[in-house]
Parts: structure tokens; sequence; C-alpha cells
């Protein structure tokens, strides 16, 4: 219903001047939606208050709203030309006016948590980059149509604000901090399984994919309205460092359901680990941290094991935060299972005593399009040392790419045997008995591979070729007494 709107927005955001990448074509797509929803949900919340003989106290002036300044409409409901802004006047009110405004709400707000700080938070960051007032103009009618009335619609929406971050994730390198692919967060999550009343977090939080697919596998679980407070305000947990990143996340949680999302615009890594305290831990941590990034020496000194790979960081971040007995699903470089520095070592060694790394999933080359980085998924239990470690190779039998990405029938296998964990041609386990002690080398090596036939020796190669030569020879000269 709506892939056309998306698509119309697109096209006009590629003909003006100020936006020219994937990148940019979502955040200005954001902020747009972003208003678009907000005016929605007020009428809602206005509608539900007049049916039951209450006033309703709109969070914006009424000047700022979407319905005065973005598409002002007649009695008739058609859009009111003559007083809807247009060119030089539509960027000069949205760039002076309407976006300082939006900013404030972040200093007037009671706390960080409210849809008050996250307007504040989001136009405080973002900058309109459209040129073209009437480029403006015509974005601006097209989001009108859009419509968050039923949960299809919503359902919708989300799905193709899904597909526009999984555009942007594969449109360059740094597009790829924003987008884990959806099958594997699915299979991550299905493999955890939270239930209802723990809570979920990503201190690495990008998109929200993670906690955007928690609230799509818990919310069946709600059956009353205390119980959708609970999911909706107590349960998913996030952090970014990146404007827009976390815009994307807020966004993209909201237009998930999530009314107010638990998102806070920080640099996890900030946080000394020493400082974290009991009321500060989650029950489970879902996180995909940054393949790659180096972190200041200043940065370091927050955390035990000193390093300035920050993958290896937020792992330390992630143990620590997480409650006795909480279970965490971390994908992170492969590397980190066999890389001999110190920093590596320490850290194995810190994970297998703290914690019960219960899983490794293998992820194929490819998994991450356009990274060249190999991954694996760590699942882990804090509160009891590792005894013994499944492994699994996960095999889509086909080479993944931008155009082949993995899907979640490619995990079929893993999901129906993970509880059991038996050994089979992809999976094995390994017993920390067998672990060398001083490099606590975990690397992925799979016993079970079905033993491929022996080379033959070049004597033996020589002789059949000969063989062959022998053979042509006879059937050639049978040609030559034919042609005769």
């Amino acid at each position: 219903m709506f892939e056309n709107t998306f698509k119309n927005i697109d096209d006009i955001l590629y003909r003006d001047a100020g936006a020219d990448s994937e990148l940019d074509y979502t955040e200005q797509t954001s902020w747009v939606l972003f208003l678009r929803y907000l005016d929605n949900l007020e009428n809602e919340k206005a509608d539900t208050a007049a049916l039951e003989g209450k006033s309703y106290s709109y969070l914006l002036e009424e000047q700022y709203r979407w319905s005065s300044w973005a598409v002002p409409k007649k009695p008739d409901g058609s859009i009111d030309h003559n007083q809807a802004r247009a060119g030089d006047d539509l960027i000069q009110f949205v760039n002076h006016e309407l976006f300082p405004y939006l900013a404030q709400f972040k200093l007037d707000a009671d706390n960080a948590r409210t849809i008050e700080y996250k307007i504040g938070e989001i136009f405080s960051e973002i900058k309109n980059k459209i040129d073209s007032g009437y480029n403006l103009r015509e974005i601006l009618e097209y989001a009108d149509a859009l419509v968050f009335n039923s949960l299809e619609h919503k359902d919708e929406l989300s799905t193709l604000y899904e597909s526009k971050i999984a555009n942007m994730g594969n449109a360059g390198r740094n597009g790829g901090q924003f987008y884990t692919t959806r099958p594997l967060i699915t299979a991550i999550i299905n493999t955890v399984k939270p239930a209802l009343g723990e809570t979920i977090y990503d201190g690495a939080v990008g998109s929200a994919g993670f906690l955007c697919e928690s609230y799509k596998y818990l919310k069946p679980q709600v059956s009353n309205t205390q119980e959708m407070t609970t999911l909706q305000d107590e349960t998913l947990f996030g952090k970014e460092k990146k404007n827009l990143a976390y815009i994307i996340g807020v966004m993209n949680m909201i237009l998930h359901g999530i009314e107010a999302p638990n998102l806070v615009h920080t640099n996890t890594l900030n946080e000394n680990i020493r400082d974290i305290q009991e009321k500060d831990r989650f029950d489970i941590i879902l996180a995909n941290p940054p393949f790659g990034g180096k972190e200041r020496p200043e940065i370091q000194q927050n955390f035990d094991i000193k390093t300035s790979e920050t993958a290896f960081l937020f792992l330390q971040h992630f143990i620590k935060i997480l409650k006795q007995n909480g279970r965490a699903g971390i994908v992170i470089k492969n590397t980190f299972l066999s890389n001999m520095d110190n920093a590596s070592v320490s850290l194995r060694k810190h994970l297998i005593e703290t914690c019960n790394l219960e899983m490794v999933l293998d992820m194929p080359q490819g998994t991450f399009p356009g990274t060249g980085v190999k991954t694996v998924v760590l699942f882990f239990k804090k509160g009891t040392s590792t005894k013994s470690i499944w492994y699994y190779q996960l095999d889509p039998g086909r080479n993944l790419g931008k155009t082949n990405p993995l899907n979640i029938k490619d995990f079929e296998e893993f999901l129906s045997i993970q509880e059991s964990k038996p050994e089979t041609e992809r999976s094995w386990n390994l017993s920390m008995d067998t672990v060398n002690k001083e490099t606590y080398d975990l690397g992925v090596s799979n016993p079970n591979l079905p033993e491929e036939a022996p080379l033959r020796s070049p004597k033996v190669l020589l002789e059949e070729m000969k063989s062959l030569d022998k053979e042509n020879q006879s059937i050639l000269d049978e040609i030559e007494k034919i042609l005769k």
C-alpha cells in the first residue's frame, strides 16, 4: 500500500541537491515520518480523551502541529494550497522555527524516558538537508497520505522502513553500522528465548533491530494492560553513540509500536564498568557491536582488559552489566576465538571463567555483505564457568551477498537441534579439559567433517594420463581407417 509512497519520496530526494546518498534518504525520510506519526498519535489520544469526556493537552503548540504547517486542509479535507508554505518560505520555517522549537523539548522534558525528550533529542541532532522547498512540499504531501490507523498499516510501514535501513546498510562501509540481517536476529532471539518480565539490553543499538524483533517476539505473550505497560516501558533498553543511528533506532521502534523507546543517546564505552551496580544490570543482552573500531586510551581506562578493539570493550561491558544467571547472544568477529594477543587471550579467559559459553554459532562468509568480516555468535549465561562448548557451522549451501542474503530457513537445522546439542557433520562439542589454558584458543575447527578422498600420487596420475593417451590414439586410428 505504501511502497510507492516511499519510492516517490526517494525519487524526490534523489533530485534534490541536499541529499545525495541512501544514508541521507533514510535520515530525511525519518524526521518527516516521525512528525507525521507524532501528529497521528496526538490525534488518536485527543479522540480517546473526547470519548471519555476528558480534554487532551497537545504536546506541540498549534502552529507547529503537522496539520498547521505541513499539510493545512480545507473543511472538505483537501489541501489548502493558499495556506501551505512552499519554496523558500517553507525551508525558512523548517530550519529556523520548527527545528529549534522541537529541539527545546529536550531541555524542558521531565526525564530522558519521555516522548518529549525523544522529540528534543532527535531535533537537536538532525538537520534538514532538503534544499528545495518545492521538493519538501511534495514529500510532505506524500507523507500525509500515510495512515497509521490499524495494526496492518503499522506493520507495513515498519517493514518498509526496515527495508530502507537494509538498503542503507548495504550502501557502503559506514552504512553497515546500522543494520544486522533480520533472519540472524530472529534466530538469536529464538535461541535465547526472552520471557515477558525480563529486561533486554543492547548497548550498541544501531537501528534497534534486536529490540524491535524482541518486541515482536514478546507481544503475543501479553494478556492484559499491565503486561503491555511492562513490555512498552520496562523491558527494552538500548544505547547508541551515533546521531543518525540513534534517530533511526528511535523511529524504527516507534513504527514497531513502542511509543516512547528507552534509548539513550550516549557512548556506552564512556561508562566505567567498575561503576556498574546491580540496579544497572539486565536479564538478557542481545547485540552486534561494531566491527573493527578503535578506541582511544582514555576510553580503554574504563575497562579491566585494555584493548583498542571496540568490540572487545563492548564484550567486557556486556559481561559486567549482565545479571547473575542472565543470558546473552552477541555477534562478534570470529578472530576473537583464536587471536593470540594478550587482550584476546585475557578476554577469552574472563568469559570462560565468569560465564557458561554454551554455544558458538559459526556464521558463513557474506553474512554481512560488503564488509568481508567473518563472524560468530556467542551464546552464554553468566554465573558459572564453562565446562563444554557446542559449536555449529551454518552452511546455507550457496554464496551469500547483497542479492542473495541469509533467510530464516537457513537456520532451521540449527534452531531444531540447538537445545539437544548433538554431534553432526556441522556441529561438535569442545570440552574445556582439552583447551590449552595458556592460550584459551577456542577457534572453529570442525572434527566431524567427512574425510575427503586422499590425493593420488604424481606417479599414479602420470600412469593414468599415459593410459588415456593410448586410448585416445586408438580411437583416432579407427577414425582414420574409416576415412580411407
